[in-house]
């Protein structure tokens, strides 16, 4: 059993016979290396406590989470950006491997590395808004997305329909995700919440081993692209982040924040 860990980017709400994992980090729940190994801890111990069955994953209203803290990784050693990297492999396996129900409930943006968070979740819930989009947009900055998170995003999307939409730097609305098979349903932001418990209360009650085995089942692709050596990807996103194009990019992007 991995060494327990003081988990303070999340809210875990156990009253039920599901957990309610709500991401509390920060104005607008970017995804840091804290954030990315508290939310694989969790998942790992989740899913080996036989007291839980399910988890909800969500945000705060209008705000699931902005995704990559860019500008705390640009300012990061390059330790530190791999150590990122390492994290975020970490948690997207754990959170792809948890084997009961797993409804993701996004109250709000959830762009870019948020969206492959939610991809890897059984069953998506999207509320309507204004701001509230989700897909990823990385070309904007001429950014790499690193391989396991194309994949995962090919995954869900399909390979053609995610390519184009990455092409575009396509940014869905909730509507808009729901037509491409980003989310599974699209409803008042009021309303994410009590649908999702609503879903994950029915799949509950689906005899345990039966979920569990199914979902092994249904989802082989899945776990074979989390489920490999992580290694040559770390050493190509390391290689990426040497590129000069890229280190201008970064530093025009610190730049325009400082204005």
């Amino acid at each position: 059993m991995e060494e327990t860990i003081e988990i303070t980017t999340l809210q875990i709400n156990q009253d039920n016979d599901y957990a309610v994992v709500q991401i509390n980090n920060g104005k607008v729940n970017g995804i840091t290396t804290k954030l990315l190994a508290d939310l694989k801890y969790t998942f790992r111990a989740l899913n080996q406590d036989d007291a839980n069955k399910g988890i909800i994953l969500t945000g705060r209203p209008h705000c699931f989470s902005a995704g990559i803290n860019v500008k705390a990784l640009a300012l990061s050693s390059p330790e530190e950006v791999n150590q990122f990297w390492i994290e975020y492999h970490g948690a997207l396996q754990e959170m792809v491997r948890y084997s009961k129900p797993f409804v993701c409930a996004i109250t709000g943006f959830a762009p870019a590395g948020a969206t492959i968070l939610a991809c890897t979740a059984d069953y998506r819930i999207m509320g309507k808004g204004e701001k509230h989009k989700i897909g990823m947009h990385e070309f904007k900055m001429s950014m790499q997305i690193p391989e396991l998170l194309c994949d995962i995003y090919a995954y869900v999307l399909g390979e053609k329909v995610a390519w184009e939409a990455v092409q575009k730097a396509k940014l869905f609305s909730s509507d808009e995700a729901l037509e491409v098979g980003l989310v599974n349903e699209s409803v008042e932001v009021e309303e994410v919440m009590e649908r999702a418990e609503k879903y994950i209360k029915k799949q509950i009650a689906v005899y345990g081993k039966v979920y569990s085995t199914s979902k092994r089942f249904f989802r082989k692709g899945l776990l074979d692209i989390v489920d490999r050596d992580f290694e040559p990807m770390l050493a190509e996103i390391a290689s990426d982040n040497e590129d000069p194009y890229v280190r201008k990019m970064m530093e025009m992007f610190l730049a325009s924040l400082k204005k």
